[in-house]
């Protein structure tokens, strides 16, 4: 199945992202597999880079499937960390403790 972004396909990976529970977190290929495209995790991670141009959600609680955050979003771990999500080490999030189980 091809990867067309279109509107829908945006508002659906955000509508999940905007379930995410304060406090825990999701990663890119598990949003995708919720809205049942599992080999879509990059795509997700494009749609929540140009998020700020559909409103306000908290993709702040998207990193990768290891818990690593996003490099170039500076302002992720403080508002994690806000949330009180603890960190294995500098980059990472503990994923066990800290993953949302939906």
């Amino acid at each position: 199945m091809s990867a067309v972004l279109t509107e829908d396909l945006i508002y659906e990976i955000l509508s999940v992202v905007e379930e995410i529970p304060r406090g825990k977190v999701a990663s890119y290929g598990q949003i995708a597999r919720l809205i049942g495209r599992e080999k879509n995790a990059r795509l997700v991670g494009k749609v929540l880079s140009m998020s700020e141009y559909y409103g306000e959600y908290p993709c702040h609680r998207v990193v990768n499937h290891a818990g690593r955050i996003a490099p170039h979003f500076y302002e992720q771990k403080a508002l994690l960390l806000e949330e009180h999500v603890e960190f294995r080490d500098d980059t990472h999030v503990d994923m066990k403790k800290y993953g949302w189980d939906c």
